[in-house]
């Protein structure tokens, strides 16, 4: 029998073996077509500045516990209480991470008997949550909605639909609008998952849902800080009862370590900047319309449709799409490739975020760039 050792060494050898091994390669380097800092605010010095004078009074490095035993603060509490306001709901509750607020959710709120019905292509950390859960869950084909009611109308008492306002790996909507006519149609609990359009959508960044004007239409929403808003964690916006249970029967909220006082100010520093330079996501959006315009003139296929900040290139086969962003690399673009198996085999992408900053000509480059990468594997 081969050791433990031998039998993780065997695996690793399997993904280098489909070309598919994950490596750290330290701090990235060229122009970034790929981090998720869609509005520069990762890097801003005045943001930095707010942090220091907001987080200067507390002394405190760490939080010190959990939120239920030493790590809770008035910092806290403001937070929760500005975020709730913010994107329009009636309570919020910070989470370390995207993944934590997402695991926690979906193996606690849903509950034995129940149903959760999920979009295929939501995010990991909404599988892994309902695979913890006592619920059973059923996938339905990406954006399917005639699907979706057909599951609707196989399964009864509480039912939860799971989708992303705007999808990580496609970078396209959910049809959020539809959405809510088919869950008030079967009493059924949406959940809107908007970690790529925080930041981005509404006149603030307040979301998708707000832009749409359907925040009371929906269950509970995610929103997250560690993409357009610079900074790291998460929040669930719902109701104070959702919250309270949370606080009671959430793991993955009760047994970790709260976020340390210079984190919530900079959430806090973050918010208050874009608010006050709503700018930013003009030029966000404009960018994005400068890109689709430069890749319609190249005559570029594989672009998934999209409207949003990620732009993915199909290029079939771990091998192909390597060779496609080393060509991009070694002229000088950070742009990363989209393995197969996080996307399913034959959906192999260039995924390029685009951002604020990124200039007219980096994108022009860039697209060329990425033209003449395609001719050496078509």
């Amino acid at each position: 029998m081969p050791s433990l050792e031998e039998r993780l060494a065997e695996k690793i050898d399997q993904r280098k073996i489909n070309n598919a091994l994950r490596q750290l390669h330290g701090q990235s380097v060229g122009i970034d077509f790929c981090s998720n800092d869609y509005l520069g605010l990762a890097k801003s010095p005045e943001i930095h500045q707010e942090i220091l004078k907001l987080s200067d009074p507390v002394k405190t490095l760490g939080s010190t516990g959990s939120r239920l035993i030493s790590g809770d603060s008035s910092q806290y509490q403001s937070i929760e209480e500005y975020l709730s306001n913010f994107h329009k709901g009636e309570a919020a509750l910070i989470f370390n991470s995207g993944y934590d607020a997402n695991v926690g959710f979906f193996s606690t709120i849903p509950q034995r008997g129940d149903i959760i019905l999920y979009d295929e292509l939501c995010h990991a950390s909404i599988r892994d949550g309902i695979r913890l859960s006592l619920a059973k869950g059923y996938s339905f084909s990406h954006n399917d909605l005639s699907q979706l009611r057909l599951k609707l109308e196989q399964f009864s008492g509480n039912i939860f639909v799971a989708i992303e306002s705007i999808y990580s790996m496609d970078g396209d909507n959910a049809p959020i609008e539809k959405s809510v006519v088919l869950c008030e149609e079967f009493g059924a609990h949406l959940i809107v998952d908007e970690a790529h359009s925080t930041g981005i959508y509404g006149k603030h960044g307040e979301g998708v849902v707000v832009s749409l004007g359907l925040e009371a239409k929906i269950f509970a929403r995610l929103h997250t800080f560690g993409k357009a808003m610079g900074a790291h964690g998460a929040v669930w916006i719902g109701s104070a009862i959702l919250k309270e249970y949370l606080i009671n029967y959430c793991r993955s909220f009760i047994y970790t370590t709260a976020l340390a006082a210079y984190s919530i100010a900079h959430i806090q520093s973050a918010y208050t900047f874009l608010s006050d330079n709503p700018q930013r996501i003009e030029s966000l959006h404009n960018q994005i319309q400068w890109f689709k315009k430069v890749v319609a003139e190249n005559r570029i296929m594989g672009f998934i449709p999209s409207d949003s900040t990620i732009q993915s290139c199909i290029v079939s086969g771990n091998g192909n799409v390597k060779v496609v962003t080393s060509h991009l690399q070694e002229n000088g673009f950070d742009v990363r490739p989209i393995l197969h198996p996080t996307v399913a085999e034959g959906r192999e992408r260039i995924r390029i975020c685009l951002h604020a900053y990124n200039s007219d000509d980096e994108i022009s480059q860039l697209v060329h760039t990425l033209k003449m990468g395609l001719a050496k594997v078509s």
